[in-house]
């Protein structure tokens, strides 16, 4: 047992594609196509089968045809009346004809579509109207041939849910042969749709146009109407509230006294009223008490009140005076006619006398009048300004109560403001009602196609061939991601971190036709320089230089599963080393197939299992291989034993037996997965060569074999690929020396 660290998959021992190396700069080209090459014929076997059902789809294609009407939206509106609509139009802008593409699209107008035409009845559209085919024929017979229910016909009586149904496949036909496309960034939009018949493909892409405008009409008549009777209903109420305000003005109004005539309250009126007289009265009464003061001042000064104003202007006193003056003329005649003491002259005296007592007495009586009109005059101020203050405290009154009254005058004015601004809404929208136009237009009606739009059979068939080199792509990444097993040199050393340690050709890849039904192990014996025998040796020389600085005299051949040709290799191994002059033994160590003596034809009596169980000695039991020179150490026909033979004293000692006799060893051991006899055995070898066969053996399996190798202390030399096939290693294996097989393979002799 050596004392060397074994080497784990995982460990770096060789440098990878991305650590340097030609696959370390970037995309191996040659790589790569080899790859391609490898799984050509699957490729092109994909590639036929999908560009053969493309030309078979294309050539069976019923040809339909496309008819296109190209709408517009208007950018510009007719004006006939000056009232807002109540539908606005549709504004020009990107949103607004995707959004109008969309509606194109709806399924609300499909379905108008296929009522206007009739459509349902349309076996082109409704499949339940056409005629069976051989397929649905068959299975309609083997229904009838069973007892099943079968439809007399397509139009037989539906229930409703089954009639719906039918409607809604009918839409959907329609939908999906309807195009609906915006041609750049115009405000063009262009509806095409693609029947089996020109004439009706015209024909439903002109409905689809005129519906769509009669939608857009409709849509408007309806608002229109609706806000019409909207308008009519708000109306009636608008006009009741106003009426119950305006009756609540005059109520409060009459209530609490707040009649109004010329803008102004009676109150207001009654005041102004008030004022005006009161100024008059005390004017008046101003005037009686100067006059009866003047008066009085006159007469308190001396004067006999002739002089006073009032008196002057008596008409009895300035008759009076009249008097007195034709008296005292004839008193001043009597006086010089006659004296004083004369009869005529004292009558004449007395006379005057009684004319100055009637006018002292006429001018008393006109100041007891000028103080009975101050009096007077003074009531009236008095009374006026009562009068005035009442109204002034009603006024007061009023104006506390006005408070309510513009509360209720205001409400009232809202509710008629608002009375009259619907009112000339719903006059607006009235007088509107019948002139609405669409927001878009017809460009250019639909016309019959004179050419099938498809199939188109130069893109069908350029189509066809892009994806058959795809799915032939997709067939061959596939096939590589499915393809678990090792194929190159390159394989094993990125996917493994070990040595390739060489590949043993397939026999029937590398040698003539007549020596193919040679075993491997008789072929190198026959041809010793074929390209075989130097692809053996090879692998021999890579074996015991995979140590350096350690001898390697012991080795182990194992693989993961059963079947990877070991035992092939292993003879072939021995006998390419006894050709070279070595002693080498070849120990078989599978107990369970024994394949040595299939092998070399042999079936000895005592072998390995003896050697180890002292009932035969070592020179007993080895043979001599006659033909290459090299010895080998069979199992006997009955050596199959259920106890740990190879983890005893006995193997110990076997072994270094074998070391001093030969200078190499080779064993022969089971599958590691299979057997955990080869667990021990590597553990005591200098080196365990894992064997892989081409392109067979799972990633996963060695995985898990060197995995278990690892773990049981053996060291893993590398790893060896067998049965390669050379023809095709030359023509896929990129990465692998076999790649150039077909330049060096007449170096060889045959």
């Amino acid at each position: 047992m050596n004392n060397q660290t074994p080497i784990r998959p995982g460990d770096a021992r060789m440098s990878g594609p991305d650590q340097g190396g030609p696959g370390g700069e970037g995309v191996d080209l040659h790589r790569l196509i080899a790859l391609f090459r490898r799984r050509l014929p699957l490729f092109l076997a994909v590639a036929l089968v999908v560009m053969v059902g493309a030309v078979v789809v294309t050539t069976q294609a019923t040809p339909l045809y496309t008819a296109t009407s190209s709408l517009t939206i208007n950018t510009r509106e007719q004006n006939v009346v000056s009232t807002e609509a109540v539908l606005s139009g549709l504004s020009a802008e990107t949103g607004v004809v995707d959004t109008e593409i969309e509606i194109l699209k709806s399924r609300q107008l499909a379905q108008r579509v296929v009522e206007a035409l009739n459509l349902e009845e349309d076996p082109e559209f409704n499949p339940t109207l056409r005629d069976p085919g051989p397929m649905e024929a068959l299975v309609g017979g083997i229904a009838k041939l069973f007892g099943a229910a079968a439809p007399d016909s397509a139009r037989e009586r539906l229930s409703a849910v089954e009639a719906q149904k039918q409607k809604e496949k009918v839409v959907d036909n329609i939908l999906n042969r309807l195009s609906v496309r915006r041609a750049g960034l115009t405000y063009v939009m262009n509806v095409g749709f693609t029947s089996e018949n020109p004439a009706k493909a015209a024909r439903i892409a002109n409905m689809y146009a005129e519906r769509y405008l009669l939608e857009q009409l409709e849509a408007k008549f309806d608002a229109t109407r609706q806000a019409n009777s909207w308008l009519n209903t708000r109306l009636t109420e608008l006009r009741g509230e106003v009426q119950q305000a305006e009756a609540s003005v005059e109520q409060y109004r009459t209530a609490n006294n707040l009649l109004s005539a010329s803008g102004a309250t009676l109150t207001e009126q009654e005041i102004s009223t008030y004022n005006q007289q009161l100024a008059t009265v005390r004017a008046t009464q101003a005037e009686a008490e100067a006059r009866l003061r003047t008066a009085r001042a006159q007469l308190a000064a001396g004067s006999n009140g002739e002089d006073v104003g009032e008196a002057l202007g008596s008409q009895v006193v300035q008759t009076l005076r009249a008097r007195r003056a034709e008296v005292s003329g004839r008193v001043a005649e009597l006086s010089s006619r006659y004296g004083p003491r004369h009869p005529d002259m004292l009558r004449a005296e007395r006379e005057l006398a009684d004319i100055d007592a009637q006018i002292q007495a006429e001018i008393r009586r006109i100041i007891s009048n000028l103080e009975a009109q101050v009096q007077v005059a003074r009531e009236r101020t008095g009374s006026m300004a009562g009068s005035l203050g009442s109204a002034r405290g009603t006024l007061a009154a009023n104006n506390a109560a006005a408070v309510r009254l513009n509360e209720l005058e205001r409400n009232a004015e809202s509710v008629r403001t608002l009375y009259q601004s619907f009112l000339n809404r719903f006059q607006e929208t009235t007088s509107s009602e019948g002139i609405e136009e669409s927001d878009a237009r017809i460009v250019s009606p639909a016309a019959i196609p004179t050419g099938a739009s498809s199939p188109n059979v130069p893109l069908n068939l350029t189509l066809g061939l892009l994806f058959a080199l795809g799915a032939g792509l997709a067939a061959v990444v596939l096939a590589i991601m499915l393809d678990t097993g090792v194929l190159t040199a390159e394989d094993i050393e990125h996917k493994f971190n070990l040595p390739h340690l060489g590949s043993v050709p397939l026999l029937a890849s590398v040698a003539d036709p007549q020596d193919r039904d040679e075993t491997p192990p008789d072929y190198i014996v026959k041809k010793p320089l074929s390209s075989f025998a130097e692809a053996v040796r090879a692998m021999r020389a890579s074996i015991l230089f995979s140590r350096i600085g350690h001898t390697i005299q012991v080795i182990s051949l194992t693989s993961a599963l059963p079947s990877e040709g070991k035992t092939t290799t292993a003879l072939c191994l021995a006998r390419v080393a006894a050709q070279a002059g070595v002693r080498v033994i070849l120990v078989d160590c599978d107990l369970r197939r024994r394949n040595v003596n299939r092998l070399l034809g042999v079936e000895p009596e005592a072998g390995l299992i003896e050697v180890l169980n002292r009932s035969s000695t070592l020179q007993d039991a080895v043979r001599l291989d006659e033909p290459s020179g090299a010895y080998v150490l069979p199992l006997a026909k009955d050596s199959f034993t259920p106890k740990d033979v190879f983890g005893t004293v006995a193997m110990d000692e076997l072994i270094a037996d074998l070391r001093k006799r030969f200078d190499l060893v080779i064993l022969d051991t089971a599958p590691v997965l299979a057997v955990s006899d080869t667990r021990l055995i590597g553990a005591r070898s200098d080196a365990v060569v894992f064997l892989a066969r081409w392109r067979k053996t799972p990633e996963k399996a060695i995985s898990a074999a060197l995995k278990v190798l690892e773990q049981s202390g053996a060291h893993v030399a590398g790893i060896g690929m067998t049965q390669v096939d050379m023809k095709a290693q030359a023509r896929y294996g990129y990465g692998d020396a076999g790649y150039y097989y077909g330049d060096y393979k007449k170096y060889y002799s045959a």
